[in-house]
């Protein structure tokens, strides 16, 4: 049950929408007896709220015309939990039809917490990229994130404790590039400088995380968001296939997005309009292949499968039993 500070906050919520509240309403919001709901009014009437009493058949409790809440009481990561949802609401265009709402929102926010916070919550902001639009995003642990995201904008070395897939355990020092929201997860982008190679790493995988001395350059070339799916689509795993298909790029890209695929056109024309069919190349790498007869089922374009021979074998399987299905009576 809510404690009777979480009530008394809620019944300043309830006043604070506007209008009369009767006692009876109140109690009935509140789950308690009208004398409690008394009690709770003198309990907002000593912190200096100034709730007024209203008589007759219609009275009860409302509050003073001009009264305006105190700043807001937000921890860190209450504070950045906020913001995050209004980056990730105006990048999903989740705003209501007077588009500035959001960034005046995010304004204000930013007007009544600490100086030394606002601070800090707007480097995760400004280190913050996204490969689509957002949808149901996990929950980042906010030291964490405020301490990669510091890194990120002043370009400096962090070491990360890091668990891979297959729970091997490790200390690496990141140059990192940038933060990326991807389909549900967070993940840093960078330079693992124990390997001088490019790699991506979940945050909810990062145990724990210390910025070190020096600084690095910013590197040349796509965007985190780019190299996060690029890391994807290259990753390591058992099967390298190569395809050709007959399409548009955005056929081909409703069925390999850019997070499985690469894609590059076989043997360019000038002059070939993008949006035209024509031969494109695809490169991706697969634990299995069991999934990819169906994609390219799906797909219904020409297509050659250049590698590996183990794919041909299960597609003729797949077109073998379709058309067994087909011709039963």
């Amino acid at each position: 049950m809510p404690r009777p500070t979480g009530r008394v906050l809620t019944l300043l919520e309830l006043l604070q929408s506007g209008g009369t509240r009767t006692v009876a309403e109140l109690a009935d919001r509140l789950g308690v007896e009208g004398r409690t709901v008394r009690r709770y009014v003198d309990q907002l009437i000593d912190l200096n709220v100034p709730v007024e009493s209203v008589r007759g058949r219609y009275g009860g409790y409302r509050l003073a015309p001009g009264y305006r809440l105190p700043p807001l009481m937000l921890s860190d990561d209450e504070a950045l939990a906020v913001l995050l949802g209004l980056v990730a609401g105006r990048r999903a265009e989740l705003t209501t039809t007077e588009r500035t709402a959001n960034e005046t929102a995010s304004a204000k926010i930013r007007r009544v917490l600490p100086k030394h916070i606002a601070r800090r919550l707007d480097t995760p902001l400004e280190a913050l990229a996204f490969t689509d639009q957002p949808g149901e995003l996990d929950h980042p642990d906010a030291g964490l994130l405020l301490t990669v995201a510091d890194a990120v904008r002043h370009r400096r070395p962090v070491s990360i404790r890091y668990t891979d897939r297959d729970g091997r355990r490790s200390e690496r020092t990141l140059h990192a590039y940038g933060i990326v929201a991807h389909a549900g997860r967070w993940y840093v982008t960078g330079k693992d400088a124990h390997v001088d190679e490019d790699r991506t790493f979940r945050l909810d995988r990062i145990a724990a995380a210390r910025t070190l001395p020096g600084s690095f350059e910013a590197p040349v070339g796509p965007d985190p968001a780019q190299r996060v799916l690029s890391g994807f689509a290259t990753a390591e795993y058992r099967h390298e296939v190569t395809l050709r298909i007959h399409g548009t790029v955005e056929q081909i890209r409703a069925h390999l997005p850019a997070s499985v695929a690469s894609l590059e056109e076989h043997e360019p024309a000038a002059g070939h309009d993008l949006a035209a069919e024509r031969w494109l190349r695809v490169e991706l790498r697969a634990q299995q292949l069991d999934w990819l007869p169906q994609i390219l089922a799906s797909l219904d374009r020409p297509f050659v499968i250049e590698r590996p021979d183990e794919l041909r074998d299960l597609v003729i399987a797949l077109a073998d039993r379709l058309t067994s299905y087909a011709r039963q009576a």
